[in-house]
């Protein structure tokens, strides 16, 4: 992909050569973490309309932290689901961080004994922040900043929201929930550079909203993962006979070149034997 051209080689820790401004990173992620951390708000309200306790909610955002699979859990419930079923689905919707973090041990390069704190921190929106970064540097502190400002207002906003639901009332008039998808798009869309990307992107929504209204609530998600490695394995076929034909065209040419200088050989020894006569 482009983004992981663009962090193929990086500067170490301490170069500064090149690399963007401190400010300018924490403006970004600061950006993104207040405007993500709001739809805690719309969490709240909807874990404690889906009957879930104020202890409750607030552990869920706390321990799990990331939107799509507590939205998933509580949407769940509040539909009547079995509690297993829906943490079941809460878990396969959150697998997509670990596949965050196998990215970002590579670019982070964490010390040892911080890599736990930050495994909590891997979510959607951190790692777009730390992807979009020049440099190692600057790719820590956006993924730290947004991820203790998210952290932090995500909790808050859960408890506020728990709290004061009725008072709140319906919050699709609030539009919170669309918070996060919004910001987490304005983030992408930069990265769609090559051909590759964008067949990538528009092979997700296909599958993702193709599959919305026949497949449980979170699992279109996880199909439209595979987005990636289909579009990378047709490339690939695709690579695959253009070189076969590139050889093909090359035997070609060479048999007609053996062809044009045995043709060539058999003149010259014509034109010599008559000579010879």
């Amino acid at each position: 992909m482009a983004h992981e051209t663009a962090h193929t080689e990086r500067p170490e820790p301490g170069d500064t050569d090149g690399g963007k401004a401190d400010a300018a990173v924490v403006r970004d992620a600061l950006g993104v973490g207040v405007a993500v951390g709001l739809s805690g708000f719309a969490f709240g309200v909807t874990s404690a309309g889906a009957g879930l306790t104020l202890l409750q909610t607030c552990m869920t955002s706390l321990l799990i932290f990331t939107g799509a699979s507590q939205f998933a859990l509580v949407g769940a419930l509040a539909a009547g689901g079995n509690p297993f079923t829906a943490a079941a689905g809460a878990f396969f919707l959150g697998v997509r961080n670990a596949f965050y973090g196998l990215r970002l041990s590579q670019l982070l390069a964490l010390r040892r004994p911080v890599r736990p704190v930050a495994a909590q921190w891997v979510i959607d929106e951190t790692t777009a922040v730390a992807l979009a970064q020049p440099d190692r540097r600057s790719a820590r502190l956006g993924f730290t900043v947004t991820g203790a400002t998210l952290y932090v207002l995500w909790n808050v906003t859960t408890l506020l929201g728990a709290l004061g639901a009725e008072a709140l009332g319906d919050t699709d008039a609030w539009g919170l929930d669309a918070a996060g998808p919004a910001v987490f798009l304005a983030l992408l869309a930069p990265m769609l550079r090559g051909t590759v990307e964008r067949a990538v992107a528009v092979v997700a929504v296909v599958l993702g909203l193709g599959l919305l209204p026949v497949l449980p609530a979170g699992v279109p998600v996880l199909v439209a993962g595979l987005a990636a490695p289909l579009v990378l394995f047709v490339q690939g076929r695709r690579g695959s006979r253009d070189a076969r034909a590139d050889e093909a065209g090359e035997g070609a040419a060479d048999d007609r070149a053996g062809a044009d200088a045995d043709a060539g050989a058999g003149t010259d020894g014509a034109g010599h034997g008559e000579e010879r006569e």
